[in-house]
């Protein structure tokens, strides 16, 4: 009677109009309530019957208003919804469509759905993994959410699905491009090409890696220093920058990594055969020769050319590995020829290992974690593979060339496609410093602001008995980027870095291939790549990054969904505290989990986790620190969310009843 009362609507309206409002961001919780979150310090309480109105993520403007003695948030106005294309699982209700999102905070509020035109709504079962997009919103239309289903992933119990749906998520190609029947060389007429064919090359690559894309030989000469060559396999030799293909090698960026497998960024025809170096294959290649002296100084003599090569020698890095650290290799043995290229090689990379451990910045050692998958994709093992000896060789080799390859870039044109770090955050250099000088370090604000100054208190942390400091600045640094100007790359110690040692991997290394034959040709205008080139490469880099980490996530739930019950104690590493916990990655396999702090004590008056401090201390006392290690057991794996979560074996004693009782920790 009164619901279509006009006067009562404006009444409403008015009423409205003179409550408070706030903007801010949704949190849903599992309870069918939420929060709008203002800012980090000010949030308000959302009833569930509001909460039907948005979903997590969505940016509202919301009414403020008193509903028993307490302050509520009612969201009235939608200023960005949280889905819009989006990833889900398909639920069949009483015969309806509908689609719930794969996400923690929305799986459980399935969305009325539709497929497209041309997608037969039977050909959906439960469980499915689906593309949908949010076609309507409660905030802008009173019917409720809806959604339209765009594509089919994949079944619901399909084994590959984490691979088929991370893709999908992040709107990545699923396979390789395809080919074309002849390959034709397309080298500019005025480049002429080397025959280094008799040069004893060698590759060192994975075993059952395909496209080798470097070939090195080195040779030490009589005042003790090194003539190293980098030959580099040449897709541009096939493809012009007019070509169809080169513009699928730009709109991918970069091969696709994933666990288990990976999808090239060029077709497997190309990649694999026609550049790969392929032993006693003869291939073009993009060269450069420089001269390294026995301290490891890279000389003057830089000089890149056009060849024709042939590998000698196809090896293979753990082969390598062992030969070089006990003298044999059971796999392998050498002839004396290639013997002494991998010799004079080694002795290269310790020479450059050297002088960058003491003028530059030398990464800390990690292993590798690697699947080991079954023909229908189940996990048969996680390997911890380290970085041996072979590893660091041809890591120093390409390290080198990169070098090279930035300072010709620099001097010839200026610009070129190069990697780029910044150092610390600017508004964060105070605290670092005064950090840092609290704890020994002697640096100031303008040292660390430099090249040599960031490196020398990188090298200087490297010496430090925990990884703490190390680990509690991390937030402050700046990210790597890829840019057209030839900036430092702090985090490395160099002044310059632009890579184009992977061309069949990523494109803008095949920009730099380009520029740099145009160097060679003396050409002193080229096509230089815009900043738009640094701003896509990143963010392809980003997106496989978050695809690589969601597969990998998603195959450690399914790996350790026994292990709770197990009770199966791991060594885990502290790498990031929050307000709410911690978070460790195992190192038996490289799992991530999180551990709550009410599950280190359970009692919160007790416990603070400290993010700025990265530390947590129960009853004012530091019991664990960024870097630091210790056992757990799992407590929960949830494969729906792929998510894993810990506890310490090491039980906290009770709060003392009296002040000089002891408050450290008792060991269960």
């Amino acid at each position: 009677m009164f619901q279509d009362n006009p006067l009562l609507a404006q009444l409403k309206q008015q009423i409205q109009e003179n409550l408070p409002k706030k903007e801010g961001q949704i949190k849903a919780t599992d309870k069918g309530f939420g929060f709008l979150e203002v800012d980090s310090k000010t949030s308000f309480f959302i009833p569930p019957p509001y909460m039907k109105k948005c979903m997590h993520g969505d940016k509202v403007v919301a009414i403020i208003r008193t509903e028993k003695e307490r302050e509520v948030a009612e969201p009235q106005e939608l200023i960005e919804q949280s889905l819009t294309r989006f990833i889900g699982r398909v639920k069949l209700h009483k015969g309806k469509l509908n689609v719930a999102p794969d996400h923690p905070q929305l799986k459980k509020m399935p969305i009325k759905a539709k497929t497209k035109k041309g997608l037969n709504p039977e050909h959906f079962q439960d469980g499915d993994w689906v593309v949908a997009h949010l076609t309507r919103h409660p905030l802008k239309d009173d019917n409720g959410f809806f959604a339209e289903i765009s594509e089919k992933i994949t079944d619901a119990d399909d084994k590959i699905a984490p691979w088929w749906v991370t893709l999908a998520e992040n709107d990545l190609p699923n396979c390789e491009p395809a080919g074309i029947e002849h390959w034709e060389l397309k080298d500019d007429a005025d480049l002429t090409r080397v025959d280094l064919t008799d040069v004893p090359f060698v590759t060192i690559d994975g075993e059952s890696t395909k496209d080798m894309d470097d070939a090195l030989y080195a040779k030490k000469l009589d005042d003790g220093s090194f003539a190293l060559t980098i030959a580099i396999a040449d897709p541009t030799a096939y493809i012009t920058p007019e070509d169809d293909m080169d513009k699928v090698a730009r709109e991918r960026g970069f091969t696709i990594y994933l666990p288990g497998r990976n999808i090239p960024m060029l077709p497997r025809d190309l990649a694999d055969e026609l550049c790969s170096l392929i032993e006693n294959e003869v291939r073009p290649a993009l060269c450069c020769t420089v001269t390294v002296d026995k301290d490891g100084v890279i000389g003057d003599d830089i000089r890149f050319f056009a060849a024709n090569i042939k590998s000698h020698a196809r090896l293979v890095y753990d082969h390598v590995s062992d030969w070089l650290e006990t003298g044999s290799s059971d796999a392998w043995q050498p002839t004396d020829e290639i013997a002494q290229v991998v010799r004079d090689l080694y002795e290269f990379s310790q020479a450059r290992a050297n002088w960058r451990e003491t003028h530059a910045v030398v990464f800390p050692d990690r292993p590798d974690y690697r699947f080991e998958l079954s023909e229908d994709n189940d996990v048969v093992a996680i390997h911890a593979d380290s970085r041996r000896t072979a590893n660091r060789l041809v890591e120093e080799s390409m390290i080198t060339a990169n070098i090279c390859a930035g300072k010709t870039l620099q001097a010839a044109f200026g610009t070129g496609v190069f990697n780029t770090h910044a150092g610390f955050k600017p508004e964060k250099v105070a605290d670092i410093v005064a950090l840092m000088n609290s704890h020994g370090a002697e640096c100031s604000e303008e040292s660390v602001n430099t090249v040599e100054g960031f490196a020398a208190l990188r090298r200087w942390l490297s010496t430090q008995e925990t990884s703490y400091l190390d680990n509690r600045i991390r937030k402050s640094q700046s990210y790597s980027e890829i840019g057209n100007q030839p900036l430092p790359h702090f985090a490395m110690g160099l002044d310059v870095y632009a890579t184009w040692t992977s061309p069949i991997r990523k494109y803008g290394d095949m920009i730099n291939h380009r520029m740099l034959k145009a160097h060679i040709l003396g050409k002193e205008s080229v096509q230089k790549p815009d900043e738009t080139v640094g701003e896509e490469l990143a963010l392809h880099r980003k997106h496989h990054k978050i695809a690589e980490r969601n597969v990998a996530d998603w195959l450690y739930a399914r790996t350790l969904a026994e292990e709770p019950a197990k009770e199966t104690r791991f060594t885990a590493e502290i790498f990031d505290i929050n307000r709410a916990g911690m978070r460790v990655r195992l190192l038996e396999n490289g799992a991530m989990a999180f551990i709550p702090g009410a599950l280190i004590v359970n009692n919160k008056e007790r416990i603070e986790c400290n993010g700025e401090d990265g530390t947590v201390s129960i009853d004012k006392n530091v019991v664990y620190k960024l870097g630091d290690t210790l056992e757990v057991v799992l407590t929960e794996v949830n494969q729906e969310n792929r998510s894993v979560v810990a506890k310490p074996t090491q039980v906290f004693a009770e709060a003392p009843k009296a002040p000089e009782a002891s408050q450290e920790p008792s060991q269960a």
